[in-house]
């Protein structure tokens, strides 16, 4: 079994990249759940506190295509290593920060490094394996994101708060420094451009930037709703505020279930996955907004719902290898890029909604934009480059000679 899906250092490798997407995903929103002691720890009002995570992810959508860009050329060994580092480092500083500054700027050098290790991971992982299991291997990688959302997060707030804000993130770096020196001695060490996902397998400008577009729409519609799913829970649907817990665990073991389903499918079935998730989405959302007042249908669409997004987030992965117009790592730079614009505007536009429509109206906000994004999948491969080329190659001989 080992020997079809990948040799053994591969998969320690994978492991470890596995560890450190949950390493960064736990850190980027660990201080949400930490937001009251961090307050009184640092004397600051939880609007200070809640920047450290709104500016961490701003840095991601600001800098992540300069610096891979400045980066493309460096070998991804050395490269991953100097990030995790980094992340090591400036987390052991937010761990000692005696001050709110001195805690932002830690924050704010490991948003530099997260947002080149999100387009560098990708095609580091997926060059271990062979085209036919990369589906799989890189659903196994984004696992550690939902495993962060599902596990990672409460755990650190379990501890910060049994203990001390402080203990949380020196763990977290402590980890860091176990997928650093696992990274350092397992992952080869082959020179950039050379790897096996280096470039696309079958190059589509069309399609990668429906891709692109398909992904800011989904991901802004699922934020939209799900950034104030708390409010919505409560006050729509009449949960209690000790059911808001166990209810975001059943969405994140539902977003689990969906990462490992997609990676089965989409290395044989990659647009229609993709646009499947899209258009379940939609429905789900839409089926929030229809039947929030029952309990029982909300848990069902929440669920779906958060299948639906982690699926999207491991399908991303692979298919951007499919079709990127040039290196794969500035493919995956653009689609981070897009993924991450998605949650800040999600979540801007959902508090306009808040404000104004009310936190019920998030839902359908969220169904539409979701539509959007389906309409977009859908047409993709008649956006396709190499359908367009043909197709002139066909009807216009005679300018295509002249050309």
């Amino acid at each position: 079994m080992r020997d079809r899906f990948g040799g053994k250092s591969a998969i320690v490798a994978l492991i470890a990249m596995t560890l450190a997407v949950f390493l960064y995903v736990t850190t980027e929103a660990l201080p949400i759940g930490l937001l009251p002691l961090i307050a009184t720890d640092l004397g600051v009002g939880a609007s200070a506190v809640g920047l450290l995570v709104t500016g961490y992810g701003l840095v991601i959508v600001v800098v992540t295509v300069p610096l891979t860009r400045l980066t493309r050329r460096l070998p991804r060994r050395p490269l991953l290593c100097v990030l995790l580092a980094v992340f090591v480092v400036a987390t052991c500083l937010s761990a000692v920060a005696w001050d709110y500054w001195l805690l932002m700027a830690a924050r704010m050098v490991t948003a530099l490094s997260q947002a080149l290790f999100w387009a560098v991971v990708t095609p580091a992982a997926a060059g271990l394996f062979r085209a036919e299991v990369r589906g799989r291997a890189l659903s196994i990688l984004y696992a550690g994101a939902s495993t962060a959302t599902l596990a990672g997060i409460p755990a650190g707030t379990w501890l910060g708060r049994l203990t001390d804000w402080r203990v949380a993130f020196a763990v977290l770096s402590g980890l860091g420094l176990l997928a650093l020196v696992t990274v350092a001695a397992v992952l080869p060490g082959t020179p950039a451009g050379q790897g096996a996902a280096d470039r696309g397998s079958a190059p589509d400008r069309g399609r990668y930037l429906s891709i692109v577009a398909t992904t800011a729409m989904a991901v802004t519609g699922a934020f939209t709703a799900f950034t104030y799913i708390s409010p919505f829970l409560t006050g729509v649907s009449g949960f209690a505020e000790s059911s808001i817990g166990p209810l975001l665990l059943a969405r994140g073991i539902a977003g689990l279930a969906g990462v490992f389903v997609v990676g089965y499918l989409i290395d044989r079935h990659g647009w229609l996955t993709m646009t499947g998730l899209v258009g379940l989405q939609a429905l789900a959302l839409a089926g929030q907004y229809a039947f929030g007042a029952s309990q029982v249908a909300t848990v069902v669409m929440i669920s779906l719902s958060g299948f639906t997004l982690a699926g999207l987030t491991a399908a991303l992965g692979s298919r951007v290898l499919v079709y990127a117009p040039g290196e794969s790592v500035m493919a995956s730079a653009g689609t981070s890029t897009a993924f991450n614009t998605g949650i800040t505007a999600g979540a801007l536009f959902g508090g306009v909604l808040l404000t104004g429509p009310g936190v019920h109206s998030t839902a359908l906000a969220g169904a539409l934009l979701s539509l959007a994004a389906f309409a977009v999948a859908l047409a993709e491969p008649l956006l396709s480059s190499r359908r367009n080329v043909a197709s002139a190659t066909t009807s216009e001989p005679l300018t295509e000679h002249v050309m």
